[in-house]
């Protein structure tokens, strides 16, 4: 009787472990999977085209299709390292 209590204890356990390990997988996976829509308050950022500094896009100066850090950048357009 003691042998079948220890082995039905075991079962329960391996299922236990076995659960746990499915639902970190789980979570793995969801977290590893790009979401769908974008959350509140995030937007695109962009490079400027003549320092090459990433900022929100809202943020930017665009000017003949390219995108600007600042008001002066724009001014003296696309740098000669990216020509």
């Amino acid at each position: 009787m003691a042998k079948l209590l220890l082995l039905v204890a075991v079962v329960a356990i391996v299922y236990v472990l076995l659960k746990n390990y499915k639902r970190a997988i789980a979570r793995q996976d969801e977290a590893a999977r790009p979401e769908k829509a974008a959350q509140p308050g995030s937007e695109d950022m962009v490079q400027c085209a003549q320092c090459g500094v990433h900022l929100p896009k809202s943020e930017s100066f665009l000017s003949q299709g390219s995108h600007y850090c600042s008001d002066e950048h724009r001014k003296l357009g696309v740098s000669r390292r990216d020509k």
